[in-house]
């Protein structure tokens, strides 16, 4: 049956070498969307470990309360604080902001825009975009833009504040950002083909989100390089790391579990894919206008951060990467 996939349990071979290479996080409050479960998860722990006061956002439902409580066990003195966003819906998103402003007074120094979903079908959100596109960007580009003005803050106290997303070697699989994607079509995007070796439409769908991530980075470094320097921008890519991400698309028909049983023999730990993530937000030699990952199509292995790469740091995709995504969210977003 698809859905009798099990995750591999790697072992970890670089995360408490990277972990213990961190600075402390005192003083400095971290958002992180995506937190029940996989690299979210791991890296809100790793930052409260590190003394963050970290901003959970997650869907409200019974694993986002699992979850909040199985991380205030692990660490008992930990400042965790849980905020109700539902990425697949714009509205919710808007409502997040009073709570988060809240928690912030001293300003944001880091929104990881880690969340996303892979695989699913050609269904619609309540806004009418593909669930894909809005979980994994749109809505991410809205929270962006609404905590800007809290993202400043932290930038002109303590020097500096970071924007990092999450993207995927899946970026490479679709070369050009197509503005269909962007637009209000939901379950109009291709139906349910699940190949990944032909290019299924739901691998598409999932691909175009993928690099919409990377672009977004590239057109926030180049407007922060404009206007304040002080903001940074980086993208992450864990390579092939087991997470719930592969059960959750198996369950839906993404993905046949005997595949993805031999595919993740080539993959890492949750641990070793939040290595990404966990340099771009912590890691002070992280500069903004990079991607860190295990090399940029690496599957495995220590994270490095190389220059954004052309195929989505290019004038055409970044004017359609902003303008569509403003279009969506039915507001200008100005830096």
């Amino acid at each position: 049956m698809s859905s009798s996939y099990k995750k591999p349990g790697f072992d970890s071979k670089y995360f408490e070498q990277l972990l213990n290479s961190l600075p402390a996080l005192e003083s400095k409050t971290i958002a992180i969307t995506g937190t029940t479960s996989g690299m979210g998860f791991i890296a809100a722990e790793a930052c409260a470990r590190l003394g963050a006061k970290v901003i959970l956002l997650n869907r409200p439902s019974q694993r986002s309360d699992t979850s909040f409580a199985k991380l205030k066990m692990n660490i008992s003195n930990a400042q965790f604080y849980k905020v109700d966003c539902d990425l697949q819906s714009f509205e919710s998103v808007r409502t997040s902001i009073e709570e988060i402003n809240e928690l912030c007074p001293e300003g944001l120094n880091v929104l990881c825009n880690n969340a996303g979903i892979m695989a699913f079908r050609d269904e619609p959100t309540i806004d009418g975009y593909d669930i894909q596109m809005q979980t994994n960007h749109l809505s991410h580009f809205l929270l962006t833009k609404l905590l800007m003005p809290k993202l400043e803050v932290a930038a002109e106290k303590f020097g500096e504040a970071r924007v990092v997303n999450h993207s995927s070697v899946a970026r490479h699989q679709q070369k050009e950002l197509k503005s269909e994607y962007l637009e209000r079509r939901g379950g109009k995007l291709g139906g349910d083909g699940a190949s990944m070796f032909f290019l299924g439409a739901r691998w598409v769908r999932y691909s175009q989100t993928k690099l919409a991530n990377a672009a977004f980075t590239a057109c926030l470094h180049e407007k922060f390089q404009k206007s304040n320097p002080k903001l940074k921008a980086m993208v992450a890519h864990p390579g092939l790391a087991e997470s719930d991400l592969q059960s959750s698309t198996v369950k839906d028909g993404g993905m046949g579990s005997f595949f993805t049983r031999y595919l993740m023999k080539l993959g890492q730990s949750e641990k070793d894919g939040s290595l990404g993530l966990l340099r771009c937000i912590a890691d002070p030699k992280i500069n903004s206008g990079v991607i860190v990952g295990p090399g940029l199509r690496g599957l495995k292995g220590k994270a490095k951060a190389f220059p954004l790469e052309r195929f989505y740091d290019n004038k055409n995709t970044k004017s359609l990467l902003w303008s569509k995504s403003c279009e969506a969210i039915s507001e200008e977003f100005n830096i």
